[in-house]
């Protein structure tokens, strides 16, 4: 499979380098580290800082994220690989507004040994931290240990919600509350189509017959629950939707947001039209929607495929989810 770029160890710096041309009014490197991207607008003093981390090869996860309303920091490594410790403990004093930071963040064992060295760095200048990880997806582990579920396109839910909550003058336990109510009630399962390339290895991630799709398939080409010879999209949008219900079961009056996400290369149409179906299903058992998701919001690389992410709202998770939140990558303005 081509690739647009120059060399595949620059990948990663030219990319940032490309973001902080593009957008450099909103965002900025971190004393020119272009593996730590923070706001480049002004921030309320004693606000609760918000930050994360993860790999490159996800965009608009996880550096999408960073502006008003969502995220104060975020720090990347390479392709599929998370950040040093060093770094992520920067951008955690960078974005020290004097009230503490949140450290919100996908449940992935690189990120979470990172994130625990950088929030132990951080207490020797007497910086508070809290940590939230994220574990919204139900086929990586069952209801039972869903401890050790991964994060993925749910996290764009937390992101925006606690964003909300800091954004009010919540305090950091409030913050951390509300981060952590969101993601109770937040549930996403994918489905793969084919696999995506490395820049720096240069071979697909795994392997998939073109009449198959993959059910359950993680966001770094982690292993799905089976393989299914390819189905329509009414099929599609019916499976998974069940799966996530039996997970977390919705019953006639509730209300939910719903995310139909693109892993890279899936056209926007094709998920309308998946969308269509989880709204006639919804609609049918008397579940309302607000704010639907509908796009690029967790991507692969160029992984041919979707998620579907459900998150059931109260009055609470509903206003910070409508709450202004504005960055490069991402708003709500016409929500």
């Amino acid at each position: 499979m081509k690739k647009i770029l120059n060399k595949p160890e620059a990948f990663v710096q030219e990319m940032m380098e490309g973001i902080v041309a593009a957008y450099g009014d909103k965002v900025t490197t971190l004393n020119g580290d272009y593996r730590v991207l923070v706001k480049n607008t002004s921030t309320k003093k004693g606000k609760v800082g918000i930050v994360t981390a993860g790999g490159s090869g996800h965009l608009p996860v996880f550096l999408g994220y960073v502006g008003d309303g969502l995220l104060d920091g975020c720090a990347v490594g390479n392709v599929f690989a998370s950040p040093s410790a060093q770094k992520m403990a920067d951008m955690i004093k960078a974005c020290d507004n004097g009230s503490g930071v949140l450290c919100l963040y996908g449940n992935y064992g690189g990120d979470k040994l990172n994130f625990d060295m950088a929030c132990e760095m951080v207490e020797m200048d007497d910086i508070e931290t809290r940590t939230v990880l994220v574990s919204d997806d139900v086929a990586s582990s069952p209801q039972a240990i869903k401890e050790k579920r991964r994060g993925v396109a749910g996290m764009v839910y937390a992101f925006k919600i606690a964003g909300a909550a800091a954004e009010s003058g919540l305090s950091l336990e409030e913050v951390t509350r509300v981060a952590k109510k969101a993601l109770e009630t937040t549930r996403t399962m994918g489905v793969a189509l084919s696999p995506c390339i490395v820049p720096e290895v240069g071979k697909p991630t795994f392997t998939i017959n073109e009449n198959e799709i993959e059910i359950g398939m993680g966001i770094h080409g982690e292993p799905g629950i089976e393989v299914r010879p390819m189905m329509s999209a009414d099929e599609i949008a019916s499976l998974v939707l069940e799966k996530i219900l039996e997970d977390a079961p919705l019953s006639s009056g509730d209300e939910v947001s719903v995310m139909v996400n693109g892993l890279g290369a899936t056209p926007l149409e094709e998920l309308l039209i998946v969308y269509r179906k989880l709204h006639q299903i919804l609609s049918s058992i008397g579940v309302r929607i607000f704010m639907p998701h509908i796009g690029e919001f967790a991507t692969s690389m160029e992984m041919a495929g979707l998620s579907v992410t459900v998150i059931k709202l109260d009055e609470e998770l509903r206003n910070y989810l409508r709450f202004p939140g504005q960055s490069p990558f991402y708003t709500n303005a016409n929500k």
